[in-house]
């Protein structure tokens, strides 16, 4: 099979994602077998009160993470969707961008499920973690 490059997962992600997600800036750093890391550009319009990203910005950017991961390991996107998001948070990020990193934990016919791993650029430590669940409908 045939794993996606960035340039690939970048185009469905512009093809098949809603405006508002576009607005996030979301962009694929790195695409393999079974995983791929997306960048999430710091922004002010994302910060909540305190200064910190708020964490609807990076549960939107886990999520979307999420569907291009999965359409690496498949080779192609196809239709899917959410079943269950689980996050969380641990620390706040201030002035840095966030590395995505969506790992593919199981990749059946139906089901795929997948750990992610949400750190500020430079930094060590997580500032965020989420599993999910999709759906493959096609």
């Amino acid at each position: 099979m045939t794993t996606l490059t960035p340039a690939d997962a970048d185009k469905i992600l512009h093809d098949n994602f809603a405006p508002w997600v576009l607005a996030l800036g979301l962009t694929v750093q790195e695409t393999g077998e079974r995983y791929a890391v997306l960048r999430l550009p710091w922004s002010d319009t994302l910060a909540r009160d305190g200064g910190g990203l708020s964490g609807q910005a990076l549960m939107a950017a886990a999520d979307t993470a999420t569907v291009i991961a999965i359409s690496a390991a498949r080779g192609a996107y196809g239709p899917m969707t959410t079943v269950q998001q689980s996050t969380s948070f641990q620390r706040p990020v201030v002035g840095a961008d966030v590395l995505i990193d969506v790992r593919i934990t199981k990749l059946g016919k139906r089901m795929a499920f997948a750990d992610i791993t949400m750190t500020p650029e430079g930094g060590q430590e997580p500032a965020a973690k989420a599993s999910t669940v999709y759906a493959l409908l096609g």
